[in-house]
Formats: structure tokens, C-alpha cells, sequence
């Protein structure tokens, strides 16, 4: 009896709270509704704020209030992981505020909600480049700031992922036996993301493609090919000297040089 007793005293209060906001909603006392919402805000109540400042945020446009108000929206996104609109609001803040109270963290917290956004590497990567671009744009304008070192290491992390993705990209082809666009696509991983920590397993199965790519080939052109995949070999020996891959690429390597002699015998 007790419980259904606290049960019902639940739904009650719940229904008038709901009541009012309601009517608070359809309100046009526009001061009312900017106090409200700061309460709701200051309580964690961020999708009431947030639909509140949405709608008053025109007619304080003007006023001293519009940037306290488009930086609480914007965190009010935040704290609900809306990121994409939390996004839009720390932008528009930036872009409005230039010399606001918050503009360093809006610059920055512009870029971490398109982190926020950024998918696993299989997918598309639109976001990753947006948020190094951010990021990219936080440490040009204020190089000082202690975030400079955070907003570095989230572009090697972006950038990380984009290698990857283009990694497995190249990896398709190689899987699917295409071997020559296996090289060329692997080739221009490497150059343009020299660090990534997937190097050697990019030189080796490129190494391997060159390789398969030779010995599919015509007889004519076989000779040729098989001097790239020596010329891929020492490269990739001279870069990782205690390869986890030494014994397949030292497979290569003797097929390779039998091939070569044979052929050099054969002539």
C-alpha cells in the first residue's frame, strides 16, 4: 500500500512537472524562459535547456546574452553526445565570438566533436579529414595553448585511421589477385603516410604483390619484374632488419634468385 502510495505521489509530481513545462514552452515571456532554462541547464536537464535557448536565442540575438546562450547550447549538445549539433553550435560560436569568452574552447571542441564523429576506418573518412583540418586550424591560431599538444596527437591518431583505411583499400586488391594495382595502390600509401605504424606490413605485402605480379606475367617481361621484386627486397630488408615476415621474404628472395639464374642460363 505504501509503495503504491509513493508510486502515485511519483506520477503526480511528474505530471505537473511536465504541465509546466509544457506552458512554459508556449509562453512568450521570454525572461521567464531565459531563467528557466539556466536552471535546467545548472541541473543537468540539457534536451529542456536546449529546446528553451532554441527558442528564445532570436530575440536575444542582439543582446549580451546571445553568447552565453549559444555556448550553453552547444554544451548542451555536448553533455547529450549530440555531437553533431554540438559541432554546429561551438562553430557558430567561433565564428560569431571571435573575441568571446569561450573562443579558444569552441575552436577546440569544434574539432573534437568531428573526433566524436569520426568512424571506424571501413567507412567513410569525411569526418576524420574535417577534424584534422580543425585541428589543423586550433594549433595555427593559438599555438600557445595548452591543448596544442591534445590536438597533435588526435591528428596522428586521424591521420593513423586514414592510413589504415587506405590500407585495407590497397589490401582488397591484393586479396582479389589484382596484384599490379595492388603495388601502385600500396606504393602511394607509403608515400603519403611514411610513420604509419602499418609500414611494414604495407612493404611486405607489397613486396609479395610484386612478386606474384612477376610470376604471372609473360615469360618477356618476367626478367624485368623479378629485378623490382629484388629492388622491394632490399628496401624492405634495409628498413626492418628483424622483420617479423624474415622468413617469407627470405622465400622471395631464393625463388627470386633461381628464377633470375635460370633464365640468365636459359639466355
Amino acid at each position: 500500500m505504501r509503495l503504491r502510495t509513493v508510486f502515485l505521489l511519483f506520477v503526480s509530481v511528474l505530471v505537473v512537472s511536465c504541465g509546466e513545462y509544457e506552458k512554459l514552452l508556449k509562453s512568450t515571456d521570454y525572461d521567464l524562459k531565459y531563467t528557466k532554462l539556466k536552471e535546467y541547464y545548472d541541473q543537468g536537464k540539457y534536451a529542456k535547456a536546449s529546446e528553451l535557448i532554441n527558442q528564445i536565442i532570436p530575440v536575444y540575438r542582439a543582446t549580451e546574452k546571445a553568447e552565453e546562450l549559444t555556448w550553453m547550447n552547444a554544451q548542451s549538445y555536448l553533455n547529450m553526445r549530440d555531437y553533431l549539433l554540438a559541432g554546429v553550435e561551438f562553430k557558430n560560436y567561433a565564428d560569431m565570438y571571435v573575441y568571446g569568452q569561450h573562443i579558444e574552447e569552441a575552436v577546440f571542441m569544434s574539432a573534437m566533436c568531428k573526433y566524436y564523429l569520426s568512424p571506424r576506418p571501413e567507412l567513410d573518412q569525411d569526418y576524420t579529414l574535417q577534424a584534422i583540418e580543425d585541428f589543423q586550424i586550433f594549433i595555427g591560431r593559438f599555438p600557445s595553448s595548452p591543448r596544442v599538444t591534445d590536438a597533435a596527437r588526435y591528428i596522428d591518431e586521424l591521420s593513423e585511421k586514414l592510413a589504415k583505411k587506405a590500407f585495407l583499400s590497397a589490401k582488397l586488391y591484393y586479396d582479389m589477385k589484382q596484384y599490379r594495382a595492388a603495388v601502385v595502390s600500396l606504393e602511394n600509401c607509403l608515400n603519403k603516410y611514411p610513420a604509419s605504424k602499418y609500414r611494414e606490413e604495407m612493404m611486405y605485402i607489397k613486396l609479395n604483390a610484386r612478386f606474384l605480379y612477376a610470376e604471372n606475367s609473360i615469360q618477356s617481361k618476367q626478367t624485368e619484374r623479378y629485378q623490382d621484386v629484388l629492388d622491394d627486397y632490399f628496401s624492405f630488408i634495409e628498413e626492418f632488419p628483424k622483420t617479423v615476415y624474415a622468413k617469407e621474404v627470405a622465400g622471395i628472395f631464393q625463388t627470386v634468385n633461381k628464377k633470375l639464374k635460370i633464365e640468365n642460363i636459359n639466355q
